[in-house]
């Protein structure tokens, strides 16, 4: 798979600071709330977000004038990460580089369900991410069709949904959920 530009990487560079020690406090504070979402969700404390980046509160506004600006900061540096695992692991054999990827989707769902709510479907950052993740996951689910490993009665958008619809689900540890998210991919793989 060759490097392709996503539209939600234009998005992440174009906010990204240019000088270093900017840009390590805005990775920091990205770092810090997707941190801070995942424990506490939509409404973790600004606050406690600018403390866990170790930066003062005029720091994390001088990057994030809004809230919203910094939700859809944080969703668009998880979904641009999500499609640079998409390159990373191309090469690997196609129902591995799959479920690589989708181990990595996995974690994505974490931060997204805490943002989910303050985003709007249509904004153009949501849909900016959705083409991006479907433009780098999609090829290795096509991939893994044409190998004869994924079933080939099966869309992306559906493989997507079941796994977002599990990992909806509160287990009480990473391992059931694992487990649970291995039991639904056996039905997809169609070779052994």
């Amino acid at each position: 798979m060759a490097a392709q530009p996503f539209p939600v990487s234009e998005i992440v560079a174009s906010r990204r600071p240019h000088r270093r020690d900017a840009a390590r406090n805005y990775d920091a504070l990205l770092a810090a709330a997707r941190e801070a979402f995942a424990e506490n969700g939509a409404e973790a404390s600004l606050e406690d977000i600018a403390r866990r980046a170790g930066v003062g509160i005029g720091t994390l506004y001088r990057n994030f004038p809004t809230r919203r600006h910094l939700f859809e900061s944080v969703y668009a540096d998880e979904v641009n990460a999500l499609c640079r695992v998409a390159e990373d692991v191309a090469a690997q054999e196609p129902w591995q580089a799959l479920t690589s990827w989708l181990r990595r989707f996995v974690d994505y769902t974490v931060t997204k369900r805490a943002i989910r709510e303050a985003l709007n479907d249509e904004s153009e950052i949501f849909l900016a991410c959705r083409d991006s993740m479907y433009q780098a996951g999609g090829p290795l689910f096509e991939r893994a069709q044409v190998a004869g490993e994924a079933r080939g009665d099966m869309t992306f958008d559906d493989l997507l949904r079941m796994v977002a619809g599990i990992t909806a689900t509160n287990f009480p540890d990473d391992a059931q959920r694992d487990r649970v998210l291995a039991i639904a991919l056996d039905g997809v793989r169609t070779a052994r």
